[in-house]
């Protein structure tokens, strides 16, 4: 669930902006999954543009005290939400965490980097959800150090149904700046694609594992 229409058009334009979002039906990206996609997301260089990883971070904090209060805690999935969810921390004036997909293998093997919350209510922030399951694994983690996790709220989200069954069974609240549907919206509207190649875009998001152009 977006957080609200103006904000979701406002995200998209600024991550089409500088090519954290690329958008080339006609060129596809392959993902490490081995899917072909005509879209490719890395929201970690909006951390180079210091008014937009401001204005992402404020939304993000902003909706996190609007829908959960203030929780004692602010968790990272790593890598790619480290630094975002960092800076929505340093916003709400909270202790900072991150977690890795899996303990390290040597060290303190820690999974969870920072104090462990136990008994302590944490958001988890996300830079991207595709299919849920990094994002639910690094939530897992959390349950298993008897932390309390209120939900999770993210940048972008594709809208995958995967996602959004995987989220359900989880019975995880997730809530997003923006996703793929208004993304398209603002691309079309700024003519950064046509209609024909929204059409193409939107017969991805359905079926991405056997989409081919």
């Amino acid at each position: 669930m977006i957080f609200d229409k103006y904000t979701a058009k406002k995200t998209a334009e600024l991550l089409l902006q500088i090519n954290a979002i690329k958008l080339k039906p006609q060129e596809p990206f392959t993902w490490a999954s081995g899917w072909k996609s005509p879209i490719y997301c890395d929201n970690r260089i909006t951390l180079s543009y210091p008014e937009i990883r401001k204005y992402l971070s404020k939304n993000l904090a902003d909706f996190i005290k609007k829908e959960y209060g203030k929780p004692d805690v602010i968790a990272g999935v790593a890598t790619g939400a480290i630094g975002i969810g960092m800076l929505v921390a340093e916003q709400l004036d909270l202790p900072f965490i991150y977690v890795r997909p899996e303990a390290k293998k040597h060290g303190r093997k820690n999974q969870i980097e920072g104090i462990i919350p136990v008994g302590k209510n944490v958001v988890v922030v996300e830079d991207l959800i595709s299919t849920g399951k990094s994002s639910l694994n690094a939530v897992k983690a959390l349950k298993e150090a008897n932390a309390n996790v209120a939900g999770m709220v993210a940048i972008f989200n594709y809208g995958f149904d995967l996602a959004v069954h995987n989220f359900e069974e989880a019975a995880l609240s997730l809530h997003t700046l923006s996703d793929y549907q208004n993304l398209l919206e603002q691309a079309v509207d700024t003519e950064y694609i046509t209609q024909q190649q929204q059409e193409t875009l939107q017969k991805w998001r359905t079926n991405p594992s056997e989409w081919n152009i």
